[in-house]
């Protein structure tokens, strides 16, 4: 699944398409964000739009973790975040050097400890531009990549085609994530735009049990179960690469 039609392809700035083949993102698109609250620029303005990029896991590394965390996923999920943080501040910096406001959305850090939230989904804005949809694992699943994905986003008031954002699941009846959630965190709810995180997972119940069983990896802040046992991840993994489970 990619936003990037044959269409929009024409309509993006060439620019923008040679960049993200520069820096080897190889699935991306543009989210209409002007029905949310996104955070603000020094000027306390919000942006109407953002660019969500989509960046591939290795997925020997994420077919190992299905029985728990390993160092070699912690280590490829810190090494992961620096280059998010690194292709997006990249970005603003190259929007804003062409007269548009825009700003990067750090990876994986929580600015509100009490909600366990950051300022921003990051998976919010790649389904609004149609790169995904929402697991019963609260994960970004794309029919490229499976869940096996790390996301970067940079809020923009540059004008690009959007989208179309994706406004349902695609899991059925697979409750697989579901049943291998060792924190029984996952409350099995489907996914639709407008739900609630809390009618689909317990928060606390998860990040609890991070910290008391895998202290280690990260400081207790990954897992990854729900995501490595993912039908769509093990297909992915299975067809490029011969694996078989």
């Amino acid at each position: 699944m990619h936003s990037m039609t044959t269409e929009n392809k024409t309509l993006f700035p060439s620019w923008l398409s040679s960049w993200m083949t520069a820096q080897s993102v190889p699935l991306w698109g543009a989210a209409d964000l002007r029905k949310f609250a996104t955070p603000v620029d020094k000027s306390g303005k919000g942006f109407p739009f953002a660019v969500s990029m989509v960046f591939p896991m290795d997925p020997h590394i994420m077919a190992d973790i299905r029985s728990g965390p390993t160092e070699d996923y912690g280590n490829a999920y810190a090494r992961m975040n620096e280059r998010i943080n690194e292709v997006s501040s990249l970005l603003a910096a190259e929007i804003r050097k062409r007269g548009h406001r825009s700003l990067a959305l750090a990876a994986s850090v929580r600015t509100d400890q009490i909600n366990l939230r950051g300022d921003f989904p990051h998976k919010t804005a790649a389904t609004r531009a149609g790169l995904g949809w929402i697991g019963r694992h609260c994960q970004l699943i794309t029919r490229s990549f499976g869940p096996w994905v790390r996301l970067g986003t940079v809020f923009i008031d540059m004008d690009l085609p959007c989208g179309p954002p994706l406004e349902r699941a695609f899991c059925g009846t697979c409750m697989i994530c579901v049943e291998a959630c060792p924190a029984g965190a996952l409350k099995g709810s489907a996914w639709s735009p407008g739900l609630e995180r809390e009618e689909m997972l317990d928060p606390e119940a998860c990040d609890q049990w991070k910290k008391e069983h895998y202290l280690q990896y990260q400081q207790g802040r990954v897992c990854g179960i729900c995501s490595a046992v993912c039908p769509y991840g093990l297909k992915t993994i299975k067809r490029a690469r011969g694996y078989s489970s």
